[in-house]
């Protein structure tokens, strides 16, 4: 833990300290009288939360933060991103407060929810076919291994969670009504129903809004979620009447799993059910937040704090969605990249919209890297003359790893090991071993384990993107020259060279040589030529790695052609 924390935190930059500073600003608001707020924002405001929660007692309650997540599909990246990004906020705000505070993360499934529509991304759909409408836990498992689909779907979002290492508390929708924890909201949305109705119905078109009822009964003939009007309401007995899917009338009550709520009033009964003090949202819920923030302050709760961030889209430039499986999941990432990869990459300026697909994967890879590397430099390193020190919260890999990054990062980037595995032609790590240690003679699997992952995950992201991608050609009368005159200097350097730099340079005076303004053309022609794509990873670096007769042979072998297919 680094000194002066709470310090630090006021004075940082990013979005996650932004948002954990209005949390504790909303505690200070909500909790305390207006005498209490004076001395406990002085005496936070010097860094003394410790002493604020001592003088006010009512900060010493945890602070809850919620995350939704939609169990009608298999769980992808965009359902990950919600609990990976709160659970920043909380390492923010318990730097802010040096965890005199203490919080809570509360995951919560809405598999109450009816089955809309049958998702494309899962076998034996006309199973679920024949479950439509249903809630999701009563909905059969297409995958034959839990008790239902939404069960299903719980249990592979919490494996990727307990993965992740994330503390939190998960709860079903399904087990909040059917166990009474909702009873009570429920009567008193019943009770309250008028003021309910009017906020919603304005937002209705006119023929939603003629039938629309906060209470959607779960029909005692078909399991299925209705959308129908209540026909009357005894808030006396907490019972509603509906016309069943048979036409009967019937009358149920409102507790004990009998009825769903919409999901908009949903949302609010849960923030004043459980006292949410902290929950996000994508940008295309704002509207949404803004109504069931209305509802919650009917059911007398106050509504969170909040923060809306933009949206998740595919390659097409489409919004991702769980039924269509389009973008990323989190098996696919993490086949292809470390997860703390994806998490920096979701830390990454949240309130952009995120492509989510396969090639953002080694980009987020190196970045995450790098800034691992910078973070790590910047440990006691001193400061000369009169410049201020860099604050380490800023650095998105604090954040990344909740306030522990780890003091080693990898000796080797990831576009690095891509290029080696294409060069090499490697198809196992141990391959790749052979070439890391001519570079760095004491690595190991055991004293390298990140870079020893990251071989793993090059090795899968040639063979499924990369090789079949490549497309060699042959070099125009300039370049041919120029990777002649590199060949030549090359075989000037002895065989056991491995300064990247000196290398680096005979490939600049190559390129120079031939008149290549801007080098990037250079550079573009090596990779295309030598390695069948247009990007790569600084070649001086990459032929230390490789080996300086390795890398003679590659230029002399593509100088022949031998890497062209034939017509």
């Amino acid at each position: 833990m680094l000194n002066g924390l709470s310090s630090l935190a006021r004075a940082a930059k990013p979005w996650s300290f932004e948002q954990a500073r209005n949390v504790l600003a909303r505690l200070v608001k909500v909790r305390l009288g207006e005498a209490e707020r004076d001395l406990a924002g002085a005496l936070i405001a010097g860094g003394r939360a410790a002493e604020a929660v001592a003088a006010c007692p009512e900060l010493a309650r945890p602070v809850l933060f919620q995350t939704g997540y939609g169990a009608s599909g298999l769980p992808h990246i965009g359902t990950f991103n919600e609990v990976a990004r709160t659970t920043m906020v909380i390492a923010a705000f318990r730097a802010l407060t040096e965890e005199a505070i203490p919080t809570r993360l509360l995951s919560f499934s809405d598999d109450m929810d009816g089955l809309r529509k049958v998702p494309e991304n899962v076998p034996n759909q006309d199973l679920l076919a024949l479950d439509l409408g249903k809630p999701l836990t009563s909905v059969r498992d297409p995958f034959g291994e839990q008790p239902s689909f939404g069960e299903y779907n719980n249990v592979r979002m919490r494996a990727f969670l307990d993965e992740q290492g994330f503390a939190y508390e998960f709860l079903s929708s399904t087990q909040c009504y059917r166990s009474g924890r909702f009873d009570g909201m429920l009567r008193l949305m019943l009770e309250r129903f008028d003021a309910v109705q009017a906020v919603m119905l304005p937002t209705l078109g006119p023929e939603r809004r003629a039938t629309y009822s906060p209470f959607l009964p779960i029909s005692p003939v078909s399991g299925r979620v209705l959308q129908v009007p209540t026909l009357k309401r005894h808030p006396d007995r907490g019972t509603i009447v509906f016309e069943d899917e048979d036409g009967a009338r019937k009358e149920i009550p409102v507790t004990g799993g009998a009825v769903k709520l919409q999901w908009k009033p949903d949302w609010a009964c849960r923030w004043a059910a459980f006292g949410v003090d902290y929950e996000m949202a994508g940008k295309d819920l704002i509207e949404s937040v803004k109504v069931s923030s209305r509802i919650c302050e009917i059911l007398g709760g106050t509504p969170p704090e909040g923060f809306n961030f933009e949206l998740f889209l595919d390659q097409n430039n489409q919004k991702i969605s769980k039924s269509k499986g389009n973008g990323l999941t989190l098996e696919e990432w993490r086949r292809y990249g470390p997860p703390e990869s994806l998490v920096y990459y979701l830390f990454q300026s949240p309130r952009s919209a995120k492509k989510l697909y396969f090639d953002v994967i080694p980009k987020a890879t190196d970045e995450y890297l790098q800034q691992l590397d910078a973070f790590n430099a910047a440990r006691g390193a001193p400061i000369l003359g009169d410049r201020p020190a860099p604050n380490p919260l800023d650095n998105p890999v604090w954040s990344v790893h909740g306030g522990a990054p780890p003091e080693t990062g990898s000796p080797v980037s990831f576009s690095l090991l891509l290029n080696l595995v294409s060069a090499a032609n490697a198809s196992d790590k141990s391959i790749l071993w052979g070439f890391i240690r001519r570079q760095f003679p004491g690595a190991s699997p055991e004293s390298e384990p990140l870079l020893d992952r990251l071989t793993a995950y090059a090795l899968n992201y040639y063979e499924d993107f990369v090789a079949p991608a490549k497309r060699f050609r042959s070099p125009d009368a300039r370049e041919r020259a120029a990777m002649e005159d590199l060949l030549a200097r090359l075989s000037d350097l002895p065989d056991d060279c491995r300064d990247g730099e000196t290398i680096q340079n005979e490939v600049y005076a190559a390129g120079k040589e031939a008149g290549f303004e801007p080098l990037r053309a250079w550079f573009m022609a090596l990779y295309e030529v030598l390695l069948g794509q247009s990007t790569g990873p600084r070649f001086g670096s990459f032929a230390a790695i490789f080996g300086l007769p390795e890398t003679r042979d590659l230029i002399a072998r593509a100088l022949k052609g031998e890497f062209l297919k034939p017509d």
